[in-house]
């Protein structure tokens, strides 16, 4: 029974952080431009999630898969709008 809560909270609590993510891809999207974020940040935010993703999938854990995999999903998404919108910028 524990662990039935423990798998709730875990479900629950990567829904609410990976549905929080979609209307910064909504504001990119509707802006037509990703300058505000940070290269940087996005390639730590994505390197997280893959950890995550890779940890998740070692210890069996479905809320950690789940959520990390719709993150990962929606980080590609991100990245591809700040290339399409922004392109790639070298500083000069």
């Amino acid at each position: 029974m524990y662990t039935d809560y423990v798998e709730l909270i875990g479900l629950v609590a990567g829904t609410l952080t990976t549905l929080a993510f979609i209307p910064q891809i909504m504001k990119v999207h509707k802006k037509r431009s990703a300058r505000d974020l940070s290269g940087l940040w996005m390639f730590g935010f994505f390197l997280g999630i893959m950890l995550w993703l890779i940890y998740g999938i070692m210890d069996s854990s479905l809320p950690i898969i789940l959520s990390n995999g719709a993150l990962f999903c929606l980080g590609i998404l991100l990245g591809v709008l700040k290339v399409r919108y922004d392109g790639i910028r070298t500083k000069r």
